[in-house]
């Protein structure tokens, strides 16, 4: 049995995703965190451990095995092409990149094994299997799906709400969408299919914001070692 950690490069370490992706990691013996990249020149090189490179420097990390991406989409690039260059896996879940950079990742899908979603929460990566599955075995009925957030979001609807639309239409549904927006909800999800007289109602409620960290290094463990390819987060539940 390899006891060998997986060694993950934390790309976007200096935000809330990295802030929290670096802390469970130090929890988790099956994990190593070898680099960890922010945006500007890290005013200290080495935390506890973990050296500090500059979005700048990127080519000169050290070896890793899954790159953890949760940056912005200017910084997206880069490090799909180093992990394409080195022939490693990358989980990401940088969000508002381009029809462009979606094209990126399908090309890079032929060579590394790689997830990107909106969404990394292992919840709702079941909840969007069971709206698919819903879908089919209910065709013709009305598909809503409900989002609520706090205040400050912006979009509408959510990522993770349209995502669940995805699984809807895949399943030869035509979902509508509402939005809420409310003091300091972290992310509900409600999916709702009416047919006469009867409706079936599938929700996700998310009370701690870990969970997204917890689902991305989950992804990672799953991804390394992998064969190249496009996956989804509900792909690597096992």
């Amino acid at each position: 049995m390899n006891n060998t950690p997986i060694r993950l490069l934390i790309h976007g370490a200096s935000g809330r995703m990295g802030q929290a992706l670096l802390r469970l990691a130090a929890e988790d013996a099956s994990l190593q965190v070898v680099a960890a990249v922010v945006r500007k020149p890290p005013t200290q090189r080495v935390v506890e451990g973990i050296p500090y490179f500059a979005a700048s420097e990127l080519a000169g990390v050290p070896a890793f095995d899954v790159a953890i991406d949760f940056s912005l989409p200017e910084g997206f690039d880069p490090v799909l092409a180093l992990c394409a260059e080195r022939g490693v896996g990358l989980v990401s879940g940088t969000t508002g990149i381009s029809d462009a950079q979606q094209a990126a990742l399908n090309s890079a899908a032929g060579r590394i094994a790689l997830v990107w979603a909106t969404n990394f929460s292992l919840g709702v990566a079941v909840l969007a299997e069971l709206v698919e599955r819903a879908a089919q075995a209910l065709p013709g009925w009305d598909c809503d799906i409900v989002e609520s957030h706090h205040v400050h979001k912006k979009d509408a609807p959510s990522g993770t709400a349209l995502t669940l639309g995805e699984s809807a239409v895949q399943g030869g549904a035509e979902p509508r969408y509402a939005s809420l927006r409310a003091g300091d909800i972290i992310g509900e999800h409600f999916v709702q299919f009416t047919g006469l007289g009867e409706r079936v109602e599938l929700v996700h409620r998310a009370t701690n914001r870990d969970i997204f960290a917890r689902g991305a290094l989950h992804a990672a463990r799953q991804l390394a070692g992998r064969a190249a390819g496009r996956y989804r987060v509900r792909d690597l539940l096992g």
